[in-house]
């Protein structure tokens, strides 16, 4: 492992890196950058701890994944649903909307009520299982824990996810409806989001506590439906022989429970360039099989 010849690349290439942290063995080894002063933008890595919520109801018993989220969903919205919508949406199981497996959904919710957009977007096909990364499967989960756990979301995840992982105040966005929106939104520092991939990392127990099932934790982080960049999980995605937590732009953890490594990077890098992952594996060795 050559940590400074990374941050090197980082620095001769002007990445806009904030922070980077590297744990070998689940304890900090490295970092690099603004760690713990700030918060930053983790966009779709929200969606990550949205999975996580559904793992604590799942655990709790107050959800169950094979039902349709039209269960779950308030009863006055979903009797004004026309007879062709709910028909279909009876058939988007909560494990679906988790894996991203419904073709149709547009990238994210839009108008004065996100959950009546969403319920009256057309989905034909809805039979087939195809991957379709949208915001609206993570925003449509998070409004169904609200109902399943029968508590705000973000109080319940501040309780019960949170306060053990010593992350305090995250920033955080709702939808107009007043619901925790579970796609995008969040602010943390790279060492929070550490946190949470520590979690992943060990198998849902954190200093000794289980948080999380090891069931939903397997799950979760394999693979259950397969898309171009390798799999996808619950909210997750599959990396090499491990999974990652991603955000917009280059947000990630990088979590490799064989080679017992997890990176955590936080930047800002609008575009599709592979150069700063690339850099990571050479000299980080994840990239190594």
């Amino acid at each position: 492992m050559h940590f400074e010849a990374f941050v090197e690349d980082i620095r001769t290439n002007h990445w806009n890196v904030h922070g980077v942290e590297v744990y070998e063995n689940g304890r900090l080894l490295h970092r690099y950058g603004d760690t713990d002063q700030s918060r930053f933008p983790i966009y779709s890595a929200t969606k990550t701890i949205t999975s996580v919520a559904a793992g604590m109801a799942f655990d709790r018993r107050k959800i169950d994944l094979n039902k349709s989220v039209l269960y779950y969903l308030p009863e006055e919205t979903v009797g004004q649903m026309s007879k062709t919508q709910s028909a279909v949406f009876s058939q988007i199981t909560i494990q679906r909307l988790l894996t991203m497996s419904v073709s149709g959904f547009p990238f994210r919710p839009e108008g004065k009520s996100f959950l009546n957009y969403s319920l009256s977007c057309p989905i034909e096909h809805v039979e087939t299982r195809t991957f379709h990364y949208s915001n609206i499967p993570a925003y449509l989960v998070g409004v169904a824990l609200t109902q399943a756990l029968s508590q705000d979301l973000f109080q319940f995840l501040s309780e019960n996810l949170f306060a053990p992982l010593h992350i305090i105040d995250p920033v955080y966005t709702r939808c107009p409806d007043g619901y925790f929106y579970g796609a995008s939104g969040m602010e943390m520092s790279v060492h929070d989001l550490s946190q949470v991939g520590l979690l992943l990392y060990n198998g849902g127990v954190y200093e000794g506590k289980r948080i999380l099932s090891e069931e939903y934790v397997k799950a979760a982080t394999g693979v259950r439906q397969m898309n171009r960049e390798g799999g996808y999980g619950y909210f997750i995605w599959k990396y090499r022989d491990g999974f990652s937590i991603n955000g917009k732009w280059k947000q990630k953890c990088y979590i490799l429970p064989e080679k017992r490594l997890m990176i955590t990077y936080l930047s800002h890098i609008e575009d599709d360039s592979q150069d700063l992952l690339e850099s990571m594996e050479r000299h980080i060795g994840t990239g190594l099989c």
